[in-house]
Order: C-alpha cells, then structure tokens, then sequence
C-alpha cells in the first residue's frame, strides 16, 4: 500500500458522523435518565459515558484526556458522575443505548443489512490494529469486551478508533506548545467553527481572552485577534501530525479496504446526517457532510 497518511483523516471524516449521534440521540438521553442522570443538558451523561472506560477517573484525570475542556467544568460533573451510577453500570447500558439510537437511526431492516456486518469487521480489525501506548482514552475503550452484534460492534470499534486519533491529536497540540484553551482559541482563528460554539467547553470570557494574548505574544494572532500565517501554518502541521499518528488501523486495512468501508458506511452516515441530531457547527471543525442522491 502506498503510504499515505491523509487517509487518517479521510476516514475520520468518514466514521465520526456515524459515531456522534450517540451524544445526542434522544434514545441515548432515555437511558441516561434511567441511570439518573439530569438529562436537562448533554454533559452530565457526556462525561459519564465518554470516561467510564477509564474506571471511576477524578475531575483532573478526565481534563487531562480530554483536554479541551475547562477542568472547572469538568469538575461540575467529575467525579460526581459515580454517585449517580458507577462506571460498571453506565459500561453496561452503554450498548442498550447504542441499540436503540441505530435501530432508530436505521430501522430493523436496516440492521439486518450485510453491509453493516462487513463494515463492522473491517473496524474491528482495524481497531485491533490501533497501538494503545501513551493513548489512555483508545486503550480504555480496547478494553471493552466486544458485543456480538453488528451494529454494536461497529460502534465500538469507532470509539476505539476516534479516541485513538484523539490521543494522537493531544500528543500533536503538545509538541505545537498549545494548552487546552489555546488548542480552541488557534482553532476558533482559522474558521473551523463560531468562536460561540467553543463556549460549550466551558472557558470564560476572562481565561479565552488572556489565550489571546499569550497566542498573539508568539505571534499566532494579530492585532484584531485574527490567526496569522504562522498560526495556519502551525494549526495544519498539528493536524499532519495528528494524521500520522493516526495513520496504522487504516494502514492496516489498506487503501482498497478502506474504500469499501467508506462506501459500505454511507446508508449510516447519510441517515446520521439527515437526522437533525447533529450540530451543524462544532469544535471539531467537521461540517455536514452533503449527502449523495439515491
């Protein structure tokens, strides 16, 4: 296979939609209020389903991994989160709650699709081929037993499979020298998203405008708070890191494979797109993606 490292983000691009409706299905919320979370908001059940793979983490462990958000925000609901279902629980209906999302998404016929089968054992290996070291979130989620069925199967493996390329991308922002609100504030600069749509993660006024500051003294920022060509140029070397760190489960596939897959993924991806569930701005700078004519 010719070595090409742009595939990561191809395939990003390809599984993330298919995977994202779990944070915001209504399917999804019905079972977190069965554990007894607040469902008012997404976050309660956010950071408990996202971290429950790492055990029962404290406040400082879940902003470590996840990085981008304010540690004061995460310790509204870290490690509160336990009290209300501890991790075993919320591991094991995690899979009810990815069951009824897809069965919603797609129908029973839908799920009876061998293409969701195929794709499912193309993921697979592919997260099998993921490396977990210095990559906790991917690792937690390797750790999971796998379930039988297609559809849960395929949604695990992504998991694995975007959480393996969000360790990498931590590692790439990292080596750039960017902390976790600078991380939003250059990537808010180079039009990924609203600068509004960043507020979900929680920073103030005060603390997303002395990131402004330090990025502007590097000179990432100009006078007008708008990102410079270094900043650019810096925002798409991370992200080229970011792909090279993410590049082996794909590589593992191969490009012909890899094809299939995107194509054998598509009836999910459309149906998720056309869903409404989705935000159509948000801090990972992934639009909708048009969906094709049938």
């Amino acid at each position: 296979m010719t070595q090409d490292p742009g595939l990561a983000r191809r395939m990003w691009h390809q599984i993330e939609p298919v995977h994202a409706p779990f944070w915001y299905s209504p399917e999804v919320f019905a079972e977190a209020a069965a554990l007894g979370f607040d469902v008012e908001s997404r976050w309660p059940s956010y950071f408990a389903w996202r971290s429950a793979p790492l055990g029962a983490p404290g406040a400082e462990l879940v902003a470590s991994t996840f990085y981008s958000f304010s540690p004061r925000m995460v310790g509204e609901h870290v490690p509160a989160s336990w009290t209300v279902a501890p991790p075993a629980r919320i591991l094991e209906a995690r899979p009810r709650a990815v069951d009824r999302m897809y069965r919603a998404l797609l129908g029973e016929e839908g799920l009876r699709d061998p293409g969701i089968a195929e794709a499912a054992r193309l993921l697979r290996e592919a997260a099998e081929a993921a490396a977990h070291a210095g990559r906790p979130l991917a690792a937690a989620n390797a750790a999971q037993p796998w379930p039988d069925e297609p559809h849960l199967v395929l949604w695990q493996a992504i998991a694995v499979l975007r959480e393996h390329r969000g360790d990498a991308h931590v590692a790439a922002l990292l080596t750039a020298g960017l902390d976790p609100c600078e991380a939003l504030v250059s990537f808010a600069a180079i039009g990924a998203a609203p600068v509004e749509t960043f507020a979900s993660r929680g920073w103030t006024d005060e603390e997303w405008a002395a990131a402004c500051e330090r990025l502007a003294a590097r000179g990432l920022l100009d006078g007008d708070g708008a990102a410079t060509e270094r900043c650019r140029e810096l925002r798409e070397s991370i992200e080229r890191i970011t792909d090279d760190l993410a590049f082996a489960p794909w590589r593992a596939l191969g490009a012909e494979r890899c094809e299939r897959l995107a194509k054998l993924l598509m009836p999910l991806l459309i149906s998720a797109l056309e869903s409404g569930l989705l935000p159509s701005s948000n801090t990972l700078g992934i639009g909708r993606i048009p969906a094709p004519s049938r």
